[in-house]
């Protein structure tokens, strides 16, 4: 009788993650290949318009997918960016793995170096980033050894979370109690920041307080994860093996299945918010749905 009601509790909430997602993604609607010419790619980010700019890291690009579904080259000269971030002015902010910096590029494609160093010793390599209504850069440091360093360890022991404030160059830490954070992002009204913790399974929110730092820890859910984007009504999308999405109260509400080993990130954009486009491995898919992106 026990095991017949752990298979009765499993069909329910499968069926009940059916029904949820069914909420959220256009009638019929499955990830649509774009295009499969990429290395790896990652840190797709949305402009005002819609416009969505992606990194392809190891051939050292960011691309363009516009509004009218067309592709084009951004910049051959990333920086190795990672994780992208589109501010108000149209600079596209970048985590630039090449010299472990953030980078600005402007709507033309020149750059400018924004930060370089954590008190005098490189960074581990700044993944992803988001910008808060204030100006203020959080982004994640975890090391991941890259074959075109030529150091082999990384200058500082911890992997953290760090805040460039606006103006800023120097970073300060505010938050070194993950073990190896990744995806970031918060809620537009500034109030809230959540992380990734690829390296202990995990996803934990934060308050963000008046003075920028993270205050009240809490457990978001037992999954942790690649990138992470949120939609208005606050459900939070985690990427990894396809595309797991989470209510507000971190319950799994539905699953996206994506036909690659592995989803980067995800970010929401089109004219009207409503399309999830994913960075997929080689690739890139998007998908049609029924509710628009929080950012």
């Amino acid at each position: 009788m026990k095991l017949a009601a752990f298979f009765l509790l499993a069909a329910l909430s499968a069926n009940a993650q059916s029904d949820s997602l069914h909420l959220l993604v256009a009638d019929g609607a499955k990830p649509v290949l774009i295009s499969k010419q990429f290395k790896f790619t990652e840190g797709p980010a949305p402009d005002r318009k819609g416009n969505i700019y992606f990194t392809d890291q190891p051939n050292n690009t960011i691309w363009k997918f516009d509004t009218k579904g067309r592709l084009s080259l951004f910049s051959d000269k990333s920086g190795r960016a990672n994780g992208l971030y589109v501010d108000k002015k149209g600079n596209i902010l970048a985590c630039a793995d090449a010299d472990n910096e953030l980078w600005s590029f402007s709507p033309k494609g020149t750059h400018t170096v924004l930060m370089d160093n954590f008190e005098g010793k490189k960074l581990n390599g700044p993944n992803d980033l988001w910008i808060h209504p204030n100006g203020d850069i959080y982004f994640t440091d975890p090391y991941y050894q890259r074959n075109y360093w030529t150091r082999q360890k990384p200058e500082i022991d911890a992997m953290r979370v760090y805040r460039l404030p606006k103006g800023a160059s120097a970073p300060v830490i505010v938050a070194d109690d993950i073990v190896k954070p990744n995806g970031i992002v918060g809620t537009p009204d500034g109030k809230y920041l959540y992380v990734a913790d690829i390296g202990g399974d995990k996803i934990y929110r934060y308050e963000i307080s008046g003075d920028g730092k993270l205050a009240n820890r809490i457990l978001f859910t037992n999954k942790g994860g690649d990138g992470i984007t949120l939609d208005e009504r606050g459900n939070l999308y985690l990427c990894g093996n396809g595309v797991f999405i989470y209510n507000p109260q971190g319950q799994q509400i539905g699953h996206i299945d994506v036909p690659e080993k592995w989803t980067a990130n995800a970010c929401f954009g089109g004219r009207k918010r409503n399309i999830l486009f994913l960075t997929a491995s080689t690739a890139v898919y998007t998908v049609d749905m029924k509710v628009k992106g929080a950012e």
